[in-house]
């Protein structure tokens, strides 16, 4: 058996290479830290905290409430929340009954959301009140049995209960007296009547959450991912974070259904005794406002919510002292946002800088991380504990030198159990090689250094071949966004009769600065100094607003998809 290079062993500091892991469910790790702790703060949502010992009975009676409806072992329950207590409770109660929690995007247009309860053959769902028509259109279009629905208003207190009736309760169309759901207070009702043990025997290694990813194709597929998994990402978050202690407080932003929000901002705290700062709704004052007044110890994001962050006018006395994390994942971070991000915490009062990581859905989430006491400019970092990258001649087991480019692979004890009814890609995604480890094919780029530190190079998927030479548009937009002109840039490849693909640029000016030609050719001047000639945009197209997807992250192929409609209708 080949043995596996793990050069950066020596340059973890107090991060061990190797951890001795919790073998049970996501629920037993909770429920663990739960009697342990049972009076700390497990999370708190709009004004109101919820103790470790009211998260466990809570969950406990969701339990007996999807028990009552007739979720059975293996079964997909499918989540459609955003970051509140129902969709907490509800996670874990999913998993103490034994069943997969199928985690989705309530904001995902209505053939979305048919595909996800289809794909995952669910029968029971659970949204929230504002998100009912688009269940009510695609159900006779799925195998959907039981509905039920939740309200914001359930989870608050009876003060803010009023104040949320009178604003953005109102909002809120009523549901038909006739409609065939099960309310929130109903759904915990008919629990009641079960007596017996929820709890279903569930090995560590079962299937315990599905989420949706591109995966290497480009096609939507739900990752199966196991609690082994998720408890493996809390306890290395953990360790990678050696400052960290029992009620730390976690803002957690990001979204349940993507594996950085699940992963990162909920079960890493909860399952090791940290605090999560549940919000709902991203918006970028919240997002601060939350940070100073919860004195906040971690914060994660993707960069756009970094960078709207540092737009937020009113934060010139925000103190920002508590923060012991920033980590930035699910995007490349640019070296020039980096610097903006580094210089405004600091002028905040800040003793730390922003942690790149990197990770794939295939692997929950983050599997890299710049480790806390050293840094390289433009790295990801190091690999977990037990997590192991090596960098492969694309789409081969041909390990590279140090410093060659080629694909990033992965392996360890996040890597998922398979793209759920995808047996041929799960195949060409996972393979074993003759070191005995399973290996993701990311199709992402990347090269590691003799230090073992990983640098990303972009997704091999969004390389542009132009006269035939590799372009990669994340490289361009580091240029770009350094320029103080540009507040936010995405590169895309542009079909070409002679070239195959041609370089076009979009990009969001900083404020005050004007759209015009004159700034088009000032950057266009700066463009040819820092960039070759073959890869240079042919243009620059200004936007007020970039296309976003719903992590957050710069939505290139809609402008690829806008471009190309272009074209066609040019030629028609």
């Amino acid at each position: 058996m080949e043995q596996v290079k793990t050069p950066w062993a020596e340059h973890l500091g107090d991060i061990p290479l190797h951890l001795e892991y919790f073998e049970g469910t996501m629920f037993s790790a909770v429920e663990r830290i739960a009697k342990r702790y049972p009076d700390q703060t497990a999370f708190d949502f709009m004004g109101s905290s919820t103790c470790y010992r009211k998260l466990l009975s809570e969950t406990v009676k969701c339990a007996r409430a999807l028990k009552a409806l007739g979720v059975r072992p293996g079964e997909c329950v499918t989540i459609a929340m955003p970051n509140c207590p129902q969709a907490i409770y509800l996670f874990y109660a999913v998993n103490l009954v034994g069943a997969i929690a199928n985690m989705i995007h309530p904001l995902s247009a209505e053939k979305e959301i048919e595909f996800y309860l289809n794909e995952a053959e669910s029968k029971t769902a659970i949204t929230l009140d504002q998100f009912y028509d688009k269940f009510a259109h695609i159900r006779g279009n799925t195998g959907l049995k039981n509905l039920v629905i939740a309200s914001v208003k359930d989870a608050l207190s009876p003060v803010k209960k009023v104040g949320y009736a009178l604003t953005e309760g109102r909002k809120i169309p009523k549901l038909p007296a006739d409609a065939p759901v099960i309310f929130w207070k109903d759904f915990l009702k008919n629990g009641s009547s079960i007596k017996s043990s929820v709890r279903a025997e569930r090995r560590s290694e079962d299937p315990a959450v599905i989420l949706y990813s591109g995966g290497t194709t480009g096609t939507t597929k739900g990752i199966v991912l196991t609690n082994r998994n998720f408890n493996a990402l809390g306890q290395q978050i953990i360790a990678t974070n050696p400052m960290f202690r029992v009620g730390d407080r976690m803002l957690a932003a990001m979204p349940l259904f993507h594996g950085f929000g699940l992963g990162v901002c909920i079960h890493a705290m909860l399952s090791q005794g940290g605090r999560c700062i549940l919000i709902p709704r991203f918006t970028p004052k919240s997002y601060a406002k939350q940070i100073t007044k919860y004195k906040c110890s971690f914060i994660a994001g993707v960069p756009t919510l970094y960078e709207a962050l540092l737009r937020l006018p009113g934060m010139e006395k925000a103190d920002f002292s508590s923060l012991k994390g920033v980590f930035s994942g699910g995007d490349s971070l640019s070296v020039e946002l980096k610097k903006k991000l580094d210089a405004y915490l600091r002028d905040h009062n800040a003793s730390v800088q922003v942690r790149e990581g990197y990770g794939t859905t295939e692997t929950v989430t983050a599997c890299c991380l710049t480790p806390p006491h050293m840094f390289k400019e433009g790295s990801i970092g190091l690999p977990f504990p037990d997590t192991y990258i090596k960098i492969v001649k694309p789409g081969t087991s041909e390990e590279l030198p140090y410093g060659d480019e080629g694909e990033i692979l992965l392996a360890g004890p996040t890597v998922m159990l398979e793209y759920r009814k995808h047996p041929e890609e799960t195949a060409q995604t996972l393979q074993t090689h003759a070191d005995g480890l399973t290996w993701v094919y990311t199709g992402d780029l990347g090269i590691m250094d003799a230090e073992g530190f990983i640098y990303f190079r972009g997704r091999a998927k969004r390389m542009i071949v132009s006269s035939g030479y590799n372009i990669y548009p994340g490289q361009l937009e580091n240029i770009l966004d350094a320029n103080e002109a540009v507040q936010m840039s995405c590169v895309i490849g542009v079909p070409d009769p002679y070239r195959m693909q041609k370089v076009k640029a979009f990009v969001k000016l900083a404020a005050g600065v004007s759209a015009d030609e004159t700034t088009k050719q000032k950057l266009l001047a700066y463009c040819k100094t820092h960039i070759a000639k073959y890869a240079m945009p042919y243009d620059i197209e200004f936007r007020e607003e970039l296309p976003k997807t719903l992590v957050g992250k710069v939505a290139y192929r809609v402008l690829e998809q806008e471009e190309l409609a272009k074209r066609e209708g040019k030629t028609t």
